[in-house]
């Protein structure tokens, strides 16, 4: 059996997580990952000690910050992306963030049980902005099928 892993990034328009732009949405951090930690579907999440996804830093750029999430299926994790008051955060994404490049986001389907790390899960989405969608790694409009 396999589940769903994503890595979705962004690029702050402060210089860090503490710059005053930031301030209205990291103070919905919690809230927001309680919602994705109660929704259906939702099995895993990194995060620091202090419950914190934000402190993670692979690509050495205090302007960066990634989310890495595994879920259930697609189902699942696209009625969280788009059908819950998430959806406002992306609405409103430009208030906080510049444009990434042609992905900021990418799926792939990892066995039951297992969790990606962030090396593979930055692999994966640099290989979905080089060579577009595959079965290494897709996006909701290029959905690849379960091994």
């Amino acid at each position: 059996m396999y589940q769903l892993a994503q890595i979705n990034v962004a690029r702050m328009k402060g210089v860090n997580i503490e710059d005053p732009v930031m301030n209205e949405f990291v103070s919905y951090f919690d809230s927001v990952n309680q919602l994705a930690e109660e929704s259906d579907g939702f099995i895993w999440r990194l995060k620091d000690e202090d419950n914190n996804a934000a402190s993670f830093n692979p690509f050495n750029d205090e302007q960066i910050i990634i989310n890495l999430s595994v879920w259930r299926n697609i189902e699942t994790l696209e009625y969280y992306t788009y059908k819950t008051f998430h959806v406002d955060f992306l609405k409103r994404r430009k208030e906080w963030f510049q444009k990434y490049g042609k992905a900021f986001y990418a799926l792939w389907w990892i066995k039951d049980s297992e969790y990606p790390d962030i090396t593979e899960a930055v692999k994966r989405l640099e290989y979905l902005q080089e060579n577009g969608p595959s079965s290494y790694a897709f996006n909701f409009q290029s959905v690849f099928k379960k091994p």
